[in-house]
This record gives structure tokens, sequence and C-alpha cells, in this order.
């Protein structure tokens, strides 16, 4: 089945979200509070930012891996 036939097929269906910390402390917040749409959108916009921060570390932890395994050894040529 190509991509686009499973897009169609599902298309009646709810979206399924993976689990994410950040989402699963907004429900718990709008299940006890009424929230604005700018709130939401202040939500929103801080699950983004959180998980960019997440991705900035993983990629100076690849960065700095990346440059300790790439020393070689010095080959005397003559």
């Amino acid at each position: 089945m190509s991509e686009q036939e499973a897009t169609q097929q599902n298309a009646g269906q709810p979206a399924i979200h993976e689990r994410c910390l950040c989402r699963e402390v907004l429900e718990q917040i709008r299940e006890h509070l009424s929230l604005s749409p700018e709130i939401r959108e202040h939500f929103t916009n801080s699950r983004i930012e959180f998980l960019k921060g997440i991705r900035a570390i993983i990629d100076s932890r690849i960065e700095h891996l990346s440059r300790t395994s790439q020393r070689g050894a010095k080959i005397a040529v003559d």
C-alpha cells in the first residue's frame, strides 16, 4: 500500500500522536483549566522550543563524539 493510499484510508480516523511529555502536561492542564487560544499557542510554541533544545543537546553530543573518533595515527612516508 502506498503512502497516499494509507493516508486516504486513515482520513476518517482521528490522528494518533506519539507519547510526548509536553503534550501530556498540556492535556492535564486543559482538563483542569479553560485555556484561551493565545495560551494554547504559547504552550504549543514552548513544546516546540523544548524539543529543539533536546535536538541541540543531541547534535552537540554527536559532534563531540564525531570529533574524538576521527583522530588518526600519523604515518611516516618515505
